[in-house]
């Protein structure tokens, strides 16, 4: 999996660079969200602009991702979701789980007001 992560103020923007997220790429998203989901940072952003295909292992990366964070508090926030991904996470019930943005940016700035 091809990616991104950059960290500032403690709000970490992870960007998947690759369009795809299934399988043995969901399962290196995973282990990289046991890396950086740590209660000092003040949000994670998962840009998944380029994602166009989702399955339920990358579901199962997003879950990771709120499970390792719900108990500090600290917001989960998908930025540039495609249709495809964002009927699945309704279809799925965990759409509420998450905040949503259509940049990165966008979604700093709501963080830092």
């Amino acid at each position: 999996m091809n990616f991104t992560i950059e960290n500032t103020n403690n709000i970490v923007v992870f960007k998947v660079l690759d369009v795809t997220l299934e399988g043995k790429d969901a399962a290196e998203l995973k282990s990289q969200v046991l890396i950086i989901a740590q209660p000092d940072i003040k949000a994670l952003i998962l840009d998944l602009t380029n994602i166009v295909i989702m399955d339920s292992s990358g579901l199962g990366a997003l879950l990771l991702a709120y499970r390792q964070l719900k108990d500090y508090n600290i917001p989960i926030i998908l930025v540039g979701v495609q249709d495809f991904v964002l009927n699945l996470l309704e279809i799925t019930k965990i759409y509420g789980l998450y905040q949503y943005y259509k940049t990165s940016q966008a979604a700093i700035d709501s963080l830092q007001k």
